[in-house]
């Protein structure tokens, strides 16, 4: 009987594939929230191939998403690991971001220096995407230095000196370590949605008081126009908000290294 009802109440609460979503967002029809957490999950969980997933984010390319919609694929990517508990470090805790861009190094020498004013900074990076070269790739070429750390040992790390730049392990935003590698190689890393959810999942995982977002613009950055980085801006500090975040944005020339 168990088995029935389950069978049943599946058949009832999914009652679209990874087609019907992709098909939705090439004909510029918005996506449920219900829609969003199919697809994100689906693909973390091995249940969607890597060519559907592609085509979907391709689809976000072409078409974008709502606001809306960039709030709920953000929380689902933030939602698919563990979110940091910082509640034993009684300092104020920040976190500064930056979108990426050729020569961007400003993480590696601001994090200690704020740390040093006794402000904790709990640092989640990425690695290298598209032409530009990642803040965890720097560091690992530093021999012995390891990014690919747990939710305990970030913890001690913050107490003990101050600061921790760290990659997404398998418990903090599995969904956006998934999705990130697959943009890099599928020609969709230039895309508001997909830039402000992998961001901001990492962001609200770490679980700061406060974010400051370094929005590049410029030859050397994604948002080669200043307009579109102002609008990736608008819509990084909405999640933010959103979730309870304090948050500022600059939007910052990347011209030249």
């Amino acid at each position: 009987f168990l088995r029935r009802f389950l069978t049943l109440r599946n058949l009832v609460t999914m009652t679209f594939t990874a087609l019907d979503v992709i098909g939705k967002v090439r004909d510029k029809q918005e996506l449920s929230t219900a829609e969003i957490e199919f697809i994100v999950n689906e693909y973390t969980a091995g249940n969607v191939p890597d060519y559907q997933m592609s085509a979907f984010l391709m689809a976000v390319v072409l078409n974008g998403m709502s606001n809306r919609e960039i709030a709920d694929m953000t929380k689902v990517m933030t939602d698919s690991g563990s979110k940091a508990d910082l509640s034993s470090i009684s300092q104020v805790k920040v976190d500064k971001h930056s979108s990426g861009g050729v020569g961007d190094k400003v993480s590696l020498i601001l994090a200690p220096l704020v740390a040093s004013f006794g402000i904790v900074v709990p640092m989640m990076s990425g690695r290298g995407l598209g032409f530009t070269g990642g803040t965890l790739d720097k560091l690992e070429s530093i021999p012995g230095f390891k990014v690919e750390i747990g939710n305990a040992e970030f913890l001690e790390l913050l107490k003990s000196v101050g600061c921790a730049i760290i990659a997404p392990s398998k418990d903090f935003a599995p969904a956006d370590k998934k999705i990130y590698a697959l943009r890099d190689v599928s020609g969709t890393v230039g895309a508001i949605p997909l830039q402000c959810s992998s961001i901001m999942s990492k962001k609200l995982a770490e679980n700061p008081d406060f974010l400051t977002l370094d929005v590049k613009t410029g030859s050397g950055s994604y948002c080669a126009k200043e307009e579109t980085a102002i609008r990736l801006a608008e819509a990084m500090v909405a999640s933010g908000e959103g979730a309870g975040k304090g948050t500022i944005a600059f939007v910052t020339s990347m011209d030249q290294p």
